[in-house]
């Protein structure tokens, strides 16, 4: 409730340079953005956080934010537009019983602690340094589902072990929140090349999980952003509320939309795509300056 009391009384009093920013041109293509972060959310189980994350780097150095709130801001805006977001692709995946909860409840407890862990680190380190590491980790993790064509396609018929779980979802979290782009971009492959999931079951699983690591780090991030002196409109520690206003209802709208090409979409094809959109963005995240 407080939080709540506080994020209303940030959007009444500001006006500024980000709302005067916000030309219909920009409207627009942050509204294609959105459906294309909502899309990917709901058919991948990734969160969207790589479509958005590199779109705010933009957005709030082009709005006139300062230099040292732009990467930790882009992170924890993005989680929070990805929380409703990935309640919108969980229960697209929940209506073709893509989850297992039982393997979620493990997944949570492991990515919950992970995303308290690698926000308070994000929140020490230099955001240039953190977005390169991960760029050549997403390029890497892409390259090995690539040439790894055996693997892909072998699902095991064992139920995973409840610590390999936790450790995959403490790894999801970590990387969720060190770098606000969602834990299914690290938790989906180790579902699938150490878990041995099928596809499917790996990106259902993948959203609820995506949803704690963001809870987590949502709360982290405005926490440790309040300590930081800012007059920036609209912002909340290191969340722009306006820009959460805009895109997550459009970005919930096109989950649903990409859970239900999920189920339709074979699995080689949808581990390829996956794999390809991790090597792309690991790229642009190591050259974007």
């Amino acid at each position: 409730m407080v939080f709540c009391s506080i994020a209303r009384d940030k959007l009444t009093r500001d006006n500024g340079s980000l709302l005067d920013f916000l030309t219909p041109t920009l409207l627009s293509m942050t509204v294609v953005l959105a459906a294309c972060a909502g899309l990917l959310a709901g058919l991948l189980g990734i969160g969207g956080g790589v479509i958005l994350v590199p779109f705010f780097l933009w957005l709030f150095k082009e709005a006139g934010m300062p230099p040292q709130l732009i990467v930790h801001s882009a992170f924890g805006t993005s989680l929070c537009i990805i929380m409703p977001t990935a309640i919108s692709s969980t229960l697209g995946h929940l209506r073709r019983r893509n989850v297992d909860w039982h393997q979620v409840f493990y997944l949570a407890l492991g990515g919950g602690f992970g995303a308290l862990l690698g926000s308070s680190l994000a929140a020490m380190l230099s955001g240039n340094i953190l977005r390169a590491f991960f760029g050549v980790m997403q390029i890497a993790i892409g390259l090995k589902m690539l040439i790894t064509p055996a693997q892909r396609d072998l699902a095991s018929r064992l139920e995973p072990k409840s610590l390999h779980l936790i450790l995959v979802g403490l790894a999801g979290g970590l990387f969720s929140s060190f770098f606000g782009v969602g834990g299914g971009v690290v938790a989906v492959p180790l579902m699938l090349l150490l878990l041995r999931m099928q596809v499917q079951r790996a990106v259902g699983n993948s959203c609820p999980l995506v949803f704690t690591s963001a809870l987590f780090g949502t709360l982290s991030y405005a926490y440790h952003g309040l300590s930081v002196a800012t007059d920036f409109p609209y912002s909340f520690g290191y969340i722009n509320l306006l820009v959460v206003l805009i895109v997550t209802p459009i970005s919930m709208l096109f989950a649903q939309v990409g859970a239900g090409l999920a189920s339709q979409v074979g699995q080689r094809k949808l581990v390829g795509v996956f794999a390809l959109l991790l090597i792309l963005v690991g790229a642009k995240l190591i050259f974007q300056g």
